[in-house]
Parts: structure tokens; sequence; C-alpha cells
């Protein structure tokens, strides 16, 4: 029994474009929804660098310090979201932040400290890979800090970050959501990937088992750290999706000049977007 597939000329013109004809070729499996959807993906995504190329330059025209944040639970695809974003950008006017583990010597620090020396200077953006949050989640959840310190930084956070935004830096929180389910099925194909298995770390390995701990950590970080600057939650179970979310947001936030609306808000991949909640 075959299933009947109805096209609109669009879709029609999309699959057999160049484009397209790519699209198909790369999947697993023949699935002409799926092409076309990724077809629209990347066009989309391209007029979103594009637009983002126009935020950067205003940031380094005008001197200005951009920090955003970019927090979720393991797996949630914080990093291939950064990616795409910077894809295009000059590699001198944008830095990734994805710190390891303190040492000896920053553990004896005030813990802001070490996120203090890789805040951006005039003209730069700075992108975090998780960030200070650290600290209201994965910390405590696996006994990496003491509940003291977990209530200081939950004390200093808000007063920390209006220092940091007074001081002139643009400061935007993005958090990426999953289900547990999600969760799963990824560090299942992370595993089994030979590329990407050095990923799935110990701390990886425990996170399904403490997924409620962190869920009530998370809530109370939403709940009491919204004074300074307000978090975004992105919905990241189709990545392509958070991906476009995020970079919607960020741009829709940040005001730079000549800022074009119609591709930041672009009604047609709006729809997918809504269709696939």
């Amino acid at each position: 029994m075959t299933t009947k597939i109805t096209l609109s000329e669009k879709d029609l013109n999309i699959v057999n474009s160049k484009k397209g004809l790519g699209a198909l070729l790369r999947l697993n499996r023949l699935d002409i929804k799926k092409g076309i959807r990724n077809v629209k993906y990347e066009k989309r995504l391209e007029k979103l660098q594009e637009e983002m190329l126009i935020l950067q330059q205003w940031v380094s025209n005008n001197n200005k310090k951009v920090v955003i944040l970019f927090e979720g639970r393991d797996a949630a695809g914080k990093g291939g979201a950064i990616r795409r974003i910077i894809q295009h950008l000059p590699p001198r006017a944008i830095r990734v932040v994805a710190l390891p583990k303190p040492n000896e010597t920053e553990l004896g620090q005030w813990y802001f400290q070490r996120y203090i020396n890789k805040l951006p200077n005039n003209g730069e953006i700075v992108f975090f890979d998780r960030s200070w949050y650290n600290r209201a989640i994965v910390e405590p959840v696996n006994g990496f800090c003491t509940k003291e310190q977990y209530v200081t930084f939950m004390g200093q956070v808000n007063e920390f970050e209006k220092m940091i935004q007074d001081s002139g830096i643009i400061l935007l929180k993005l958090y990426f959501s999953i289900t547990k389910k999600e969760q799963e099925r990824r560090f299942k194909d992370i595993i089994e990937s030979p590329q990407k298995k050095w990923k799935y770390s110990a701390v990886d390995k425990k996170a399904l088992s403490l997924w409620d701990d962190y869920t009530t950590y998370k809530e109370a970080m939403f709940e009491k750290t919204q004074e300074a600057a307000p978090w975004k939650v992105i919905k990241a179970n189709r990545k392509t999706n958070a991906r476009i979310r995020a970079f919607e947001y960020i741009l829709d936030k940040i005001p730079y000049e000549v800022k074009d609306l119609s591709k930041i808000k672009h009604q047609s991949y709006r729809s997918i977007l809504e269709s696939e909640d």
C-alpha cells in the first residue's frame, strides 16, 4: 500500500531545486516532507545568518558589548545552536566560552571571578556554552558545591547581572528545554556514534537518574533569577526549530540598526514552528 503525498506548487519547486534534491539525497530513507522541511530550514537559517552579520557589525562599529548565555540539560543542543549562529561571523569579533571544571586556584576565588575574566571587550559578542548558572543546577545536583555555596550564589547572581548590565553589557539568557525521553534518545545516539561518544561524560551518565533533581533546581533558578535579566525558554526537542527560535530571539532583543523585522519574524516559517510543537 502506497501513501499519497499532496504537495503545493511551492513545495514541488523546492523538491525540484538543487537544494531540494540534495536534501533528499542526504536522508537515510526517502521522505519528501522531511526533505522539504530541511530545505526551508536551511533557507530560513541563511536569512537569519545574514541578519546576524548586520547585528555583529553594529556591535563592532558602536563599541557595544554583548553576552549571550546558553543553558539547558545535557544534550539539549546548546553547542549546535551556537555553531549555526556564529557560522559566518568574523572570528575576531566573537568568542565562545565553554569553561572546564575550575582548577585549584579558581576554586579559591570568588565564584564569579573566572567568568568576569571572559566578559566582552568593546565591539565583541561572547557566547557562553554553559555559564555561571552551573552553580544553580549542575553543581548542587551532582554535589560539586556545598549548600552554603549554592545559597550564596543565588543571593548574588541578580546583583551580579545588574552590575554587568549597568556597565554597558547587553545580556541575554536562553534555556534549551527537552523532554526526558528526548534526552535519553540523544544520549543513545551519542554513545553509538564514533565521532560523538567522547562527549558522553560522567555527569551525562547520571543525568537521567537525576532528572527530577535537575527539574527542582531548574524551577528554583527560573523563579529566583529573573530580576535583572529574564530567561527565554527555547523548546528544543526538534533541534532545527530550537536554533531558529534562539536566532530570532537574539535578533529581536538586541537593539541593533538597521533591523529587518521581515527577516526576523517570518510568518511562513512561523507556521512550521507552531505546527511541530
